[in-house]
């Protein structure tokens, strides 16, 4: 799927349906940070920085929009390098931050806990073929972050 390659970057390996998986779901999540910035599931992408009220309302109101364009570009990244067989290493890294973000909504969404997976998975689980992706998307990360890191 992912290999080290010379300079740096990354050889990537994907069939056509993992990349149109990924589009669809680089799709979805930034048809959420664009049209509805205060659904649930996103709320790990933004955890609270101050428990206090009124410093977290400054907060957001001075990083609210830097750190939503962060994970915008990440997305953008993705989606302008799926067709590519081999990322640069900001691409990588953009992979890499765009895949976490993925990861944490659809794991908010699902109400993933630490024992998600920790018995077999019913096959009459509604949340079955998202819980599938999920775990797709964590095991991605896992194999592009031992490319960079090799």
């Amino acid at each position: 799927m992912f290999e080290r390659s010379e300079g740096g970057g990354v050889e990537l390996r994907l069939s056509s349906d993992e990349r149109s998986l990924l589009a669809g779901l680089v799709d979805e999540l930034r048809a959420l940070l664009d049209d509805a910035p205060g659904d649930p599931s996103l709320r790990r992408l933004f955890p609270p920085a101050y428990e206090e009220e009124d410093e977290e309302r400054a907060y957001r109101d001075l990083m609210g929009g830097e750190l939503l364009d962060g994970r915008r570009s990440a997305l953008d990244v993705v989606a302008q390098t799926l067709d590519r067989e081999r990322l640069s290493p900001d691409e990588a890294d953009a992979w890499l931050r765009a895949l976490n973000d993925l990861r944490l909504a659809l794991g908010t969404r699902l109400d993933v806990k630490e024992d998600t997976f920790g018995e077999e998975l019913r096959r009459d689980d509604p949340r079955a073929p998202a819980l599938a992706v999920y775990g797709y998307l964590s095991w991605m990360q896992e194999q592009l972050i031992e490319a960079v890191s090799s």
